[in-house]
């Protein structure tokens, strides 16, 4: 059965069981949810939404990975800041950078981005503090979030268990500084072949573009919109089984 935890900067579920030095911590965190699918998680993964959502979009999606019953693993879902996004006419949502034009390349605000991404390290150095190791904690991003997945896997200095981008695009492929820790951490990559917001194209190029680099990358589409699809809920389950069981 899985436990889940809504935490936030002002109340926490089941805070008497954090420890000091954890409670220090969560206060410094984006708000988020945990879903924990046993009692003593030895494995963590950062699941990061897309534009105009928050941490509960992929909530649901724990119980239909369908993992085994003695999966030990906990999952952690951030909610991004409300920001004004300039291609919704400045309009106020969750987002994790502002996106500037929507030309094929994606014209987005760098800074913001790089600064969400120093936000999910927090993420990972919490978890570390919980007791996961870093090759044991998994970044996972959606869309926008798949944006940022990329920026934090790959400019990691900590060696990481892996990297699921879907429906997404590599937003800063042009100015990354990549890090040697991460040349040999897995990376999928998804996308639908009918995907009318982010173009399969632009998964494609982050694939071939991670090749030339020689990273471990695999990529896989699906007939879909901007979405997910029962298949590739299958194929995440066995993904994240083959990573981390």
């Amino acid at each position: 059965m899985t436990q889940v935890e809504l935490h936030t900067l002002k109340s926490y579920n089941n805070a008497n069981l954090l420890i000091p030095y954890e409670l220090e911590s969560f206060m410094s965190l984006l708000p988020h949810l945990e879903v924990e699918t046993g009692s003593r998680p030895d494995a963590s993964i950062i699941w990061l939404h897309g534009l105009g959502a928050d941490g509960h979009d992929f909530q649901p999606i724990v119980s239909e990975l369908q993992l085994p019953q003695t999966t030990q693993f906990r999952f952690i879902f951030p909610h991004a800041p409300s920001i004004p996004v300039t291609i919704n006419n400045g309009y106020v949502m969750p987002a994790w950078y502002d996106i500037l034009d929507m030309t094929i390349d994606r014209k987005v605000d760098e800074t913001q981005l790089r600064a969400s991404s120093r936000k999910i390290e927090e993420f990972i150095d919490n978890e570390m503090k919980r007791g996961i190791s870093s090759e044991r904690i998994i970044i996972a991003g959606f869309s926008q979030g798949g944006a940022v997945a990329f920026e934090t896997v790959l400019t990691s200095k900590l060696k990481l268990g892996g990297l699921l981008a879907m429906s997404t695009y590599f937003a800063t492929k042009d100015s990354i500084q990549y890090s040697e820790q991460n040349k040999q951490t897995p990376v999928e990559i998804h996308h639908g072949t009918y995907d009318p917001v982010v173009p399969e194209s632009l998964g494609q190029s982050s694939f071939a573009l991670l090749k030339s680099k020689e990273y471990p990358v695999e990529y896989k589409s699906y007939p879909m919109e901007h979405a997910v699809c029962p298949q590739q809920i299958k194929d995440i389950s066995n993904w994240l089984q083959n990573r981390l069981l």
